[in-house]
């Protein structure tokens, strides 16, 4: 299938701190259907899966800033159409650029989480890939909304990485409920209590009512299976200027 735009903006540490962890597979989750979520991305170093992404544009994937740290400078590619990892149905396609946001922190304070790699060359006819919205203006999702979170990570704590994609279905907590686990800025919190991401899932989206609303981006430290908190979020529409100067070559 032909790279299709779905309402695309037109004016578009693998560790944390000893609370979070990041670089985080799908727990109590299924298998997705195959290349039912074409605009998810296997963000890998020298063939290895790293981080999930997910395509914003023909020529960017966004993904979580702390992702980096576990690439190289050389090697970076993203596995565009990709299902089963082990398969030889997907496009390869290198890095040629990564972009991470200028007040991106991580320790104790992670925030501003957010990251936008540039490919060597267009996704638009890569097989089984399509891209997906990001919201056009500022906002919250509402509390108890029904979202998902996909990815090619771990689906307990000291397991291994998934080789297809896996999938769960997550709800929304209120930005007070939310503040009450992870006092950070510009973050949103879903599942992560008895669903959710796990080590190898970060970057991946939040996708609720087919909008990529958040990234992946911590979890409940060393804790996938009966976490105590729930997973967080870098909160996609508080980056739109950012996101929009970037894919448009004005920053």
């Amino acid at each position: 299938m032909a790279l299709v735009s779905l309402l695309l903006l037109a004016a578009l540490l693998p560790y944390l701190s000893h609370s979070a962890s990041v670089n985080v597979e799908i727990v109590n989750g299924t298998v997705a259907k195959p290349h039912s979520r074409p605009y998810m991305v296997s963000v890998q170093a020298n063939k290895n899966h790293m981080c999930g992404g997910f395509l914003v544009s023909p020529l960017f994937v966004m993904t979580a800033a702390h992702c980096w740290a576990s690439l190289k400078e050389t090697g970076v590619t993203a596995v565009i159409g990709a299902h089963d990892l082990n398969a030889n149905d997907f496009d390869c396609i290198p890095v040629k650029e990564h972009y991470i946001h200028p007040n991106f922190t991580h320790g104790n304070n992670p925030s501003n989480d957010i990251m936008l790699l540039k490919l060597g060359r267009s996704a638009k006819n890569s097989k089984n890939a399509a891209l997906i919205s990001i919201p056009k203006i500022t906002g919250d999702v509402n509390e108890g909304t029904l979202c998902s979170v996909a990815g090619w990570g771990r689906t307990r704590t000291n397991g291994t990485p998934s080789n297809v994609l896996l999938e769960a279905k997550i709800r929304v907590l209120s930005n007070n409920q939310c503040k009450a686990h992870w006092d950070y800025k510009n973050i949103l919190c879903a599942g992560g209590l008895h669903q959710g991401f796990c080590m190898g899932d970060s970057g991946g989206p939040l996708v609720c009512n087919s909008i990529a609303v958040g990234i992946a981006s911590f979890f409940d430290q060393n804790n996938c299976d009966t976490p105590k908190k729930p997973n967080g979020y870098t909160k996609i529409s508080a980056f739109l200027p950012w996101i929009r100067g970037i894919i448009q070559g004005t920053k």
